[in-house]
Formats: C-alpha cells, structure tokens, sequence
C-alpha cells in the first residue's frame, strides 16, 4: 500500500497536468470573442463530454489515494492496487462513457506517454490480483462494505443502525413490493419518519437532526441497498428542505421544516413538463394571480410519490412575457393526500400514473392543473422569478444523494452476485471460482468502493460549506455508470435465472437503469460538468 501511495503522488500531479493540457485544447476549439461558445461546444460535444469523464477519473483516483492513507488491510490494498490499475488504464486507452461511447485522449487532441510510475501501477490489474480480492470478498460476505469504508466511528454506526434496520424491514419484502407493484406500506414511511430519515440534515432548530450530508450519504446508501424506492423517500424531503432553507422566508422556515422533519408532512417535487424534459427554463405551466392566491395551469410528468403527499414543490411560470428560466417562480403548493379509488381528491388537480420497468414503490404520474389554487404565502421566498435560482440551489445535495442511493444499489448488486456465485455449482465448483466471475465480483467492488469515495468527498466539501456542484456532479455520474454495470455483471452471474422475474437481480437491474436518467441525465450531466470546467 505504501509503494502505491508513493508512486500515486507523481502519477496524480501527471494525470492533472495531463487534464490541465486537455482543457486548454478543448477551450481553444469552443471559445469565440473571449467566450464558450454554446453552438461550438455543442458541435465538440463528444470531446467536452471526454473531458468530463477523464475530470471525473483523475478526482476519482485521487480520492481512492485520500481512503488509501486512512485504512489498512488486504482487501483495500487490492482494491486500490486492482483501481489505480484500471482507472489509468482506460484514462490511455478510453474511458466507458457508455457500452458504445468511450472517452479517448485523441478526441481532445493530446497524448499521454505514461512515466515509468505510471506503468509500474498500470500493471497491477493481475488475474491473480483479482482472484485474490474475490476469495477474500467471499470470505468477508457479511461486512457492511467490502472494504472499511474510511468513515468516522458515529457514521459508521449510522450506517450498522439503517443496514440491520434494512435488513430487518425491507429486504425480505423488497421483491414482492416491485413484483406487485405496490406502494411502499405507511408502516414502513412512519418508521423511517421516527428514525429520523425525513429530518436527517434539517436544523435542530426546525425540529431535525442537525446531521451533516455524509450522515444522510449513509442513510441513503443503506436504504437503498434494500430497495431504491425505500432509499428515495427521503430524497423529496432533502430537496424540499433545501428549497425551504436556502430560499425561504423565517415565516416558511418555521412552518413547514418541522413538519417536514417530523415526516407529518410528506412532499413530492413537481417540476419536469412533457416535451422539456432537463430544459427547465422552457416550462409552460403558468401561475396567475387571483386576489392573495395563485391559479395554476398546465401539465406535469414523472412526479415521483405524488398521489400520497400533502405538499408540491411546484415550478410554474408566473411572468408570461418570459420564454426562459427568469419567468419561473416556486411554490409550496398544498394538497390532500390521495387513496387508492381517489389518489388526485384536491380540487383543480388531476393525475395519472405512469408504468414503469422499475424504480417502484412510490409510483410515477402525471399531473393536470386546472384552476389549481395555491395560497399567496407560499410562494417561495415572498418574490417571483426566484424558481430556477432556488431549484439550482438544491442540485449538490440532490446529485450527492442520487449518487449515495446509486453506491446502495450497486452494492445490492454485487451482494446478490456474490451470493449466487457461491451457492450455484457448475463443473464440480462454485461459480466464483472461475476466474471470469471472479473478476466481475472483484472489478465490482472495486468500482462501488471508487465512487462511494467520490461521494463521500463530496458531501464532505458540501459540510464544510465549499461549492460542490461540479464534484456532485462527478459522483452521481460515475456511481449511476457503476450500479448499471454492476447489475449488468451481477445478472450475468446468475445466468438464465437471473432473466426470471423471481430472482431479485431482475428488480435491481431495472432500478439500477433510472439512475443514469433521473437528477440530470448522464449526458446532461456530463454537459454540465465540461461546462464548469471550461469557465
């Protein structure tokens, strides 16, 4: 561990001079007058979207490096000498964007030629390394992470309290609630609500917990190792409570944060329109004033949780004269909360679900508002055309916590994988003892540990009140990649089963798919983060 330590020290300096150079070449191609140039970067998109993938790596590598020095053992030995290996690897030879899309260091117009540092680790990726690492994953089956996590002590029994408690309440009925596609059972969401889950970062002062977003990485890591839409349910109060923190009034603070916190009051997040999809700025919904209130009007969809809840965060546009995000202004719009033979009963409101492969639990729908009122006081903030600067606000939490539920999955992934491989026999033996499977169960691992890293590291930026957008970013884009492919590898394991429907590894695949599409999807994503970048 040492020597891989002492020999990353130069190779990182290499590789963030090796993306200093890669930036000023793709700046060259985009820039017009001084400035990026929207249609340049758009016809270079390829490249810009390599910049961030390889961006993304080189801070990935580093963090790997940082959770080095803070833990010992054999597993996390082989799980940075087996990373080091295959990050530096693909950074020379490109990098998965997707199963079709690489990112290369030609599509930049730069080369690499690698110091001998960098080749003596680039050679650490060993079948032998990885059949190792998957005997040793085999023998700890039962640990929390697969390799010490690199947290404090009070963390680490966060996540021992929400992994017994996930395992206790959600794995065993996880399945049947997706098969059926059922709504999570109120039990389940009042239980969570007296963990403390819905309140977790909300102030002490407005009746929460107080903790830091590392605590709520955990909670939502464990949680979602049982069932993502178990994982996701506090997501819409983590936006809500952001929304209400950063651009609230006292007033709104002290009426809705306890309620929140306390779980009396669930939300949903009502912003995305049919046919704008990630262009908030283009959304149509109107709000017009009617005396003290609003009338809202128009379409939603892919509202997550929406017939169960008592209030929408609700994006609408209230200055018609405005085609772009400056028109937009929030809401605390108030509901009543659905049933089953009536699950949209609020006047002026309608809704219809929406199928899905998976992410279940919570369901999808779509919205209809119609003389929709919402009173005056909750218009977020007390001001119009402060709706898109506030959702903005809330993207590094939600980014964090969408990569958090993205670890939670893979880990599931890879728990149910190896599980399979070590009960199923074939030719005499255990399945992950053939070294193709092996290498899939160590190569999981590896990647869950890189981007649980990466997501630690940013919400430990975000506590510490430094700018993280551009990090949420890297972690809830490279954790989506690493569950979809962990469920992919973990399927695969599982054969012909792992096609039927009663083998679990169906249901985490389909929840393992939204993760590159929901909270910015990965090419959007992507678009963002070369942005940033650039500037």
């Amino acid at each position: 561990m040492k020597d891989i330590q002492h020999r990353s020290d130069a190779v990182l300096a290499e590789l963030e001079a090796l993306q200093a150079r890669a930036t000023d070449a793709l700046r060259d191609r985009v820039t017009q007058g001084g400035r990026i140039d929207a249609a340049l970067l758009e016809r270079h998109q390829h490249a810009a979207h390599a910049l961030s993938w390889l961006a993304t790596y080189v801070l990935s590598l580093r963090q790997l490096q940082a959770w080095a020095a803070r833990v010992d053992g054999p597993i996390e030995a082989l799980i940075v000498r087996i990373g080091m290996a295959e990050y530096l690897t693909q950074i020379r030879g490109g990098i998965p964007m997707s199963q079709t899309e690489f990112a290369r260091l030609s599509d930049l117009g730069v080369e690499w030629d690698p110091s001998e540092e960098a080749r003596a680790l680039m050679a650490g990726n060993t079948p032998e390394a990885r059949a190792e690492l998957a005997a040793l994953i085999a023998q700890s089956k039962g640990a929390a992470t697969f390799g010490a996590s690199g947290l404090e002590e009070d963390l680490e029994m966060i996540r021992d309290q929400f992994r017994r408690w996930t395992d206790d309440k959600v794995v065993p009925h996880a399945h049947d609630w997706h098969l059926k596609d059922e709504l999570i059972p109120m039990a389940i969401i009042e239980e969570l609500a007296e963990l403390g889950v819905f309140g977790l970062t909300i102030p002490e002062e407005f009746g929460g917990l107080g903790m830091p977003k590392a605590a709520m990485v955990v909670v939502s890591e464990e949680l979602s190792r049982g069932y993502i839409g178990v994982g996701s349910l506090g997501t819409r109060s983590e936006i809500a409570a952001e929304l209400i923190l950063c651009g609230g009034t006292d007033e709104q603070k002290a009426q809705w944060l306890p309620r929140l916190a306390s779980g009396e009051t669930l939300p949903t997040a009502v912003f995305t329109e049919p046919n704008t999809g990630s262009d908030l700025g283009s959304l149509r919904t109107r709000a017009v004033r009617d005396g003290d209130d609003w009338v809202v009007t128009g379409n939603k969809t892919w509202i997550t949780h929406a017939a169960r809840t008592h209030v929408m965060t609700l994006l609408a546009r209230t200055d018609p004269d405005t085609t772009d995000y400056r028109g937009l202004s929030m809401f605390l719009a108030e509901k009543t909360p659905g049933t089953d033979a009536d699950p949209f009963p609020t006047p002026g409101m309608t809704g219809g679900e929406i199928e899905v492969l998976g992410y279940r639990g919570m369901k999808e729908y779509e919205l209809g508002f119609d003389g929709f009122r919402v009173d005056g006081a909750n218009l977020l903030g007390g001001q119009t055309g402060q709706g898109f600067k506030q959702l903005m606000q809330t993207f590094e939490s939600a980014r964090i916590q969408t990569a958090a539920r993205a670890i939670g999955v893979a880990q599931n992934a890879l728990e149910l994988g190896l599980q399979y491989a070590l009960d199923r026999k074939q030719f005499g033996k255990p399945l992950a003892e053939f070294p193709r499977v092996a290498d899939k169960l160590a190569m999981m691992a590896v990647e869950i540990m890189i981007a649980r890293q990466l997501t630690y590291f940013s919400a430990w930026e975000k506590d510490h009140g430094r700018r993280c957008d551009l990090e949420a970013g890297m972690a809830k884009l490279l954790g989506a990649r690493v569950a979809w492919s962990a469920a992919d590898n973990a399927l695969q394991i599982h054969g012909g089963n792992g096609f039927a429907l009663e083998y679990q590894i169906s249901r985490v695949l389909c929840d393992a798919r939204i993760l590159n599409i929901f909270e910015g999807a990965a090419e959007i994503q992507a678009q963002v983060i070369a942005r940033r970048l650039l500037e």
